[in-house]
């Protein structure tokens, strides 16, 4: 049997029970104010902490630092599938929603939280160019040079790999997702057509890098990362093979939460439409009323000068 390698300070699992308290705090701050939470929200961050600790809580983590095909998993779920849930969660408007307004003349973390949105180093990140590139790094930059051997080589190391793996997925459907506030500008003029042509086309961008990626892996005659090279003992599972079988997940795994994402944007897209068409009509209608109001008024004028003085 393969050891677990079970973590003596359990890193990510403490601090998602930690942003999970966070969360429902905010949400019960909110109650007590009168203000409702939603809790389609309140269930997709759920979903994504747990998703988070069923990666790194349970004996995957262990079966990842044995196997490429394990890690190859976490890796996919811990970027591409928590994430999704992470940021439906809208932490950011939640926070900002909960946390006292400033008293005047002083600082406080909500406008703490708003001046780093507003940075320019956030905005920096949150470029599409900046978030796809480092999307992408951390599949190249990471299995094809020795990071990734140095990082798996101590129990901190692989912890600040695989809460990369998050912190970078939720930045870059951050970005594509729009839930939560973000630095990103659009215009006045574009923003109904062009954001979320945009985003579609930042989440299609990504996809050929990853089957490339996948396909490499899957087609190398070598190892790519030297810390899978001692096969396990008695599982006559060779390491090559099982690069491959990784290979194919990093390929495969991203057609259901892209199309989960595809679906988001263009539920987005429709409630935008529909939301623009009754402010059409509300205006269409204020403008109906004035123009009957007006003719009603001129109606009166000609019926006093008709009932006038000849």
């Amino acid at each position: 049997m393969v050891a677990l390698h079970p973590q003596p300070i359990p890193v990510i699992p403490v601090l998602m029970l930690a942003l999970a308290g966070l969360y429902v705090t905010g949400t019960v701050v909110l109650r007590r104010r009168g203000d409702r939470w939603p809790v389609s929200r309140i269930a997709f961050w759920s979903l994504g902490i747990l998703t988070v600790l069923a990666m790194t809580a349970t004996g995957i983590d262990g079966y990842g630092m044995e196997l490429f095909s394990a890690h190859m998993i976490q890796h996919m779920v811990l970027s591409m599938l928590a994430p999704i849930f992470l940021v439906l969660g809208a932490p950011i408007t939640l926070a900002l929603r909960a946390l006292p307004a400033r008293p005047a003349g002083k600082r406080s973390a909500r406008s703490v939280l708003l001046a780093v949105l507003h940075s320019p180093p956030a905005r920096f990140v949150a470029h599409p160019a900046t978030a796809l590139v480092l999307f992408l790094a951390s599949l190249y930059g990471l299995y094809f040079t020795p990071i990734f051997d140095w990082l798996m080589g101590t129990m901190w190391g692989h912890n600040l790999m695989l809460l990369h793996f998050i912190a970078i997925g939720f930045l870059y459907f951050w970005c594509v997702l729009g839930v939560d506030p973000t630095p990103r500008r659009a215009s006045r003029g574009l923003r109904k057509y062009a954001a979320p042509t945009v985003r579609i086309l930042e989440l299609a961008a990504t996809a050929p890098f990853h089957a490339f990626f996948g396909v490499m892996l899957m087609m190398a005659v070598s190892l790519v990362v030297g810390f899978y090279r001692v096969p396990i003992p008695g599982w006559e599972i060779a390491p090559l093979a099982d690069q491959a079988v990784g290979g194919g997940i990093a390929w495969g795994f991203t057609e259901l939460p892209t199309l989960f994402v595809l679906g988001v944007l263009f539920l987005q897209w429709q409630r935008s439409d529909e939301r623009a068409t009754r402010r059409e009509e509300r205006s269409a209608a204020r403008a109906e009323g004035e123009r009957l109001a007006y003719n009603e008024y001129l109606q009166r004028l000609a019926a006093h000068d008709r009932g006038g003085p000849r």
